[in-house]
């Protein structure tokens, strides 16, 4: 070391050299980073449990008539309470006058997480002219009409013009994902893929694996909705969902986008027949629409932060990358062992379900 702080000779001081060893390995500060996704949750799989039939319409005794003035004062108490009971939980209020998608309207768009699961109605079957009779997706919108938009306002880097695209360009990559006819029957999805950061190598490596050898690590499922066309085809092209798209600011700027959807797909055997099974997943993928100044992004793509799914009646056993409905005839007896799951309960957290998910045992729905 000379008299002036260098190293071998050289005139620059040590602070200097060993920033210059730092960054020469982590790269500049100023230079943009590359993004890498969060630890992915393996898929849990849970078989359909048909259930006990309840009544639908059941006889119930006529009451002795009352006075025609308490009679009054007893409906407008009722009245009241209606009202209050409308103004403070609209969803589960619908519920109440039929969940069969005949008796009750369609489902306001869902704006915020619902406080409780929808109502039971296990007594109605569904069919091939009404695959989804009997399940609270009845009453849901089709397609990317049941997945809620929240108003664009300027966020981080983007304006307010950027996050609309954004936030369009989120729900496009949902629909490629999980609701493309192609992508269903087992083609590539390449319109989905093409709006992921090319430059997640973490992520790539993923889809590489997933789609050439999948297995639990790498089960294209976790984004990808595809079906074993050998043993099902669907019910038409008619797919429910419900769920919503939420968005704040996260580090550098970047716009975080969160979608947490519930996908409603109804199956009958490839081989012929009328029974109807309706396969469940629900879907968490958190992703950033980063600012390319800071991590490298190429343009009109987002980078995945993490993403979850949880599967109902979609195969029990070994990954295969497709989803595999069992019907009342081939579902084994006592295969299901784990803890019981109601899949249209979309009042738990995603974190929290996966966090008392046993990924190791077949869990019972309690309807399908």
């Amino acid at each position: 070391m000379n008299d002036n702080g260098g190293q071998g000779g050289s005139s620059v001081p040590d602070e200097e050299w060993e920033r210059f060893l730092r960054e020469s390995v982590d790269g500049t500060p100023d230079a943009p980073r590359e993004p890498s996704a969060r630890a992915r949750v393996v898929a849990r799989r849970l078989r359909e449990s048909p259930g006990q039939p309840e009544a639908w319409r059941s006889y119930t005794p006529a009451r002795p008539r009352r006075k025609k003035i308490w009679y009054a004062v007893f409906v407008g108490v009722l009245v009241v309470f209606a009202l209050l009971a409308v103004a403070v939980a609209p969803d589960r209020v619908t519920g109440w006058f039929g969940g069969d998608g005949e008796n009750g309207g369609p489902l306001a768009a869902e704006s915020e997480r619902p406080t409780a699961a929808p109502p039971r109605d296990t007594a109605l079957r569904p069919t091939p002219e009404d695959p989804f009779k009997g399940s609270p997706a009845a009453r849901w919108a089709k397609g990317t009409a049941g997945i809620t938009l929240p108003p664009a306002r300027a966020t981080g880097w983007m304006n307010t013009a950027q996050v609309e695209q954004a936030l369009d360009r989120t729900r496009d990559f949902l629909a490629a994902s999980s609701l493309d006819p192609a992508v269903l029957r087992g083609e590539h999805p390449g319109r989905a893929i093409a709006l992921i950061n090319p430059r997640q190598r973490d992520v790539q490596n993923f889809l590489s694996t997933a789609f050439r050898s999948p297995d639990e690590r790498n089960d294209p499922l976790m984004l990808f909705s595809r079906y074993d066309d050998k043993r099902v085809r669907p019910v038409g092209n008619d797919i429910r969902t419900r769920g919503r798209i939420s968005y704040a600011e996260a580090k550098d700027g970047a716009l975080r986008v969160t979608t947490d959807v519930t996908y409603v797909y109804p199956f009958v055997p490839a081989e012929g027949g009328d029974e109807v099974a309706r396969t469940i997943v629900r879907r968490e993928v958190v992703l950033d629409w980063n600012d390319p100044a800071k991590v490298m992004t190429e343009p009109g793509t987002f980078s995945l932060v993490s993403y979850s799914v949880d599967i109902t009646n979609g195969g029990c056993g070994t990954a295969t990358g497709r989803l595999s409905p069992e019907f009342g005839a081939g579902r084994p007896p006592g295969a299901a062992d784990g803890p019981e799951v109601d899949p249209y309960d979309r009042s738990t957290l995603m974190a929290d379900r996966m966090r008392n998910a046993d990924d190791k045992k077949c869990g019972t729905a309690t309807r399908s």
